[in-house]
């Protein structure tokens, strides 16, 4: 993000609620089964699903206490990290557009980054992004 906004060019952020763990209604894991990429992709896999379930707890409780849904706060969020930062998430429902776009309306001050911050720290999701069949095209860099 960083070398983009250096750079004066756009950074696309997709799957912006993290392909639903950034909601109020994760998948469930019945439903994950019946979703090829979503078996496959370590972050909902055990035991990270339940991990990752537990800490995002934290962030849909925040989401709650500050008024709006967790999807919301979630774009909200990247919306802060500067104009070059476009979010395009991604939903199969006219509701959760709405609660996306929501995040364009809240008004985040340093105290609420803080708190993001404080439940979900830098690199709070447990297991990689994606498994190795899942890596192609995208660079890995870490």
């Amino acid at each position: 993000m960083q070398a983009c906004a250096e750079l004066g060019v756009a950074m696309v952020a997709f799957s912006p609620v993290g392909r639903s763990l950034l909601t109020d209604n994760p998948i469930p894991r019945e439903r994950l089964a019946n979703l090829p990429f979503m078996r496959a992709n370590p972050r909902f896999t055990e035991p990270n699903l339940t991990e990752n379930l537990r800490i995002m707890q934290g962030f849909r409780d925040l989401a709650a206490e500050m008024g709006t849904s967790a999807a919301a706060l979630a774009n909200s969020w990247l919306l802060t990290r500067g104009p070059h930062v476009i979010p395009i998430p991604g939903t199969r429902s006219v509701a959760h557009l709405r609660e996306c776009v929501a995040g364009a309306e809240l008004n985040l001050s340093q105290s609420d980054l803080d708190r993001i911050d404080a439940v979900l720290p830098v690199g709070w999701a447990c297991g990689d992004r994606y498994s190795d069949e899942q890596w192609y095209g995208p660079e890995r860099y870490c």
